[in-house]
């Protein structure tokens, strides 16, 4: 659920889901052609995580804060691999790709690695690194009060009503706040700089080739990358895809979201009216029509009356609520029952309610930084207040469940730097060698940005699409249609010789 959590909130949520850009593509690779002069040996060391692979290691790798300065200060990052277990099965390095902002690749790698591995069946080093701030890397906070730090906050939710004062406040205080602790380290935090990261890592591993293989936000670092050095990509694999439109990256990731969250919700209606769930004491109501009116209902109630929890001073709000069915619509059907078992109970006047994990404590100071800045050094947003209070009014009524918080305010609106890069516009120039892989039904990245991703590379890329819900397709949702058409790329180079539609 940890992991869960911080993509709902990261790839827009983001957090998305969940997406990010790189900077020109000249200057990009004048930068690290200045910052690599040689590669640098990495040493490493056993780092099996929890329930992850004995065998994962991982190394330090020193870059520079600032590319354009080499000589200037550095800071780590960690970096992680799973060799081969097959030598002469081996084929090439796989680069993993977490999403985000703010995903670990140590932390991918041990959870994704085993699936891979099967899969691939020693074809490939498995590689991967947590970026600037996450995990193992060195990184630097905000100094954000607790609050700040609380997912409801972060999420930019409206008040009741649309009221959107305390955002406003909020994030002026955030922005204050990087601005005066973060310094150089945060305004590093962004995609440009990921991308250059990733270019010293393939330098270093000493491989003439990357394949690639990024998830949600991790697919527009992948598809920026490639852009940015197509000599030294292989195999591309975009899971789960937002909409690169270089005017709004992570601003229209968020904003895609409202109308995710309607398409995919249909998909939970069904299962909570299904007779299977009379059962488990789990039906809604006897048909899914009546499924949405008795969300957004009990939402309404919870803003005028929140319901005490088992977490002293935390009720349930409406937002709260509203959140945790985002989060339950995120990745498969298998969050629909806890949401379904909140929902019980919040109609229940006496039930004793517990918060959905992760809404309770307040993400960690560095999280919270990676997160925030990343969006706001990838892309100029809007600074006018009044502009932001009609976006939230508007969408209210035209998207209720996400009741105006996908285009509220955000702390880049008060944002003291202006990006130093330009995003990276997603063209069809570069070799024929991306697979994309994509649910029709994806609260996230929703299909209609992927579809832009996929007009935007041209003949670049395939297009395989799963008729399923949820964010995250290869080896998530059982479809196995999708799954062979990914495994059997990587495998051998073989695409699709046409867009695919997967049923099965």
């Amino acid at each position: 659920m940890k992991h869960r959590l911080a993509v709902v909130l990261g790839v827009l949520s983001l957090s998305a889901t969940c997406l990010a850009v790189a900077g020109p593509a000249s200057a990009t690779a004048t930068a690290t052609a200045t910052a690599t002069a040689t590669a640098t040996a990495l040493s490493w060391n056993p780092c099996a995580q929890p329930d992850g692979p004995a065998d994962q290691q991982c190394a330090d790798l020193s870059v520079p804060v600032d590319y354009r300065k080499p000589d200037g200060a550095h800071l780590t990052l960690r970096v992680t691999r799973l060799v081969s277990d097959r030598p002469a099965a081996r084929r090439g390095t796989l680069l993993v790709v977490p999403g985000g902002p703010g995903g670990s690749g140590v932390d991918a790698l041990a959870y994704t690695g085993p699936a891979l591995r099967k899969a691939l069946d020693g074809a490939y080093d498995l590689v991967s690194l947590d970026p600037r701030g996450v995990g193992g890397s060195t990184g630097v906070g905000c100094g954000l009060s607790a609050d700040d730090r609380d997912v409801m906050n972060l999420r930019s939710w409206p008040a009741p009503g649309g009221d959107i004062s305390d955002s406003v406040a909020r994030a002026h205080r955030i922005a204050d706040a990087c601005a005066r602790n973060g310094g150089a380290v945060v305004r590093s935090y962004s995609t440009a700089n990921e991308v250059r990261d990733i270019e010293r890592f393939r330098q270093a591993l000493g491989t003439a080739k990357l394949s690639m293989y990024g998830v949600s936000y991790g697919t527009y670092v992948t598809a920026a990358y490639a852009q940015e050095h197509p000599e030294d990509t292989e195999r591309v694999v975009l899971d789960s895809t937002g909409d690169p439109d270089p005017a709004r990256v992570e601003r229209g990731w968020l904003a895609n979201t409202a109308a995710g969250a309607d398409e995919r919700f249909p998909d939970f209606a069904r299962w909570a009216t299904d007779p299977a769930r009379d059962h488990d004491g789990l039906r809604l109501a006897q048909r899914s029509s009546e499924v949405r009116p008795l969300v957004l209902s009990l939402a309404d109630r919870l803003d005028r009356t929140p319901r005490a929890t088992t977490t002293p001073d935390k009720p349930l709000t409406g937002n709260i609520l509203r959140q945790a069915v985002q989060q339950a619509l995120t990745y498969s059907d298998v969050d629909f029952p806890w949401l379904a078992q909140l929902i019980k109970a919040a109609e229940d006047p006496h039930a004793t309610l517990a918060l959905p994990p992760g809404y309770a404590t307040p993400m960690p100071d560095r999280d919270a930084a990676v997160f925030t800045a990343t969006q706001c050094n990838d892309v100029s947003w809007p600074h006018d207040v009044r502009g932001y209070a009609h976006a939230v009014a508007t969408d209210r009524i035209r998207r209720p469940l996400t009741a105006g918080q996908p285009v509220n305010i955000t702390p880049c609106a008060f944002w003291h730097t202006e990006p130093t890069d330009k995003p990276v516009r997603i063209t069809s120039d570069g070799p024929s060698n991306i697979l994309m892989l994509q649910n029709l039904r994806d609260p996230v990245t929703p299909y209609f940005g992927a579809l832009r991703m996929r007009a935007a590379l041209g003949d670049r890329a395939r297009l395989v699409t799963v008729d399923r819900g949820g964010h995250g397709s290869y080896h998530a949702d059982g479809n196995a249609c999708g799954d062979r058409a990914v495994t059997g790329f990587l495998l051998t180079g073989h695409r699709p010789s046409a867009d695919l539609r997967c049923t099965t």
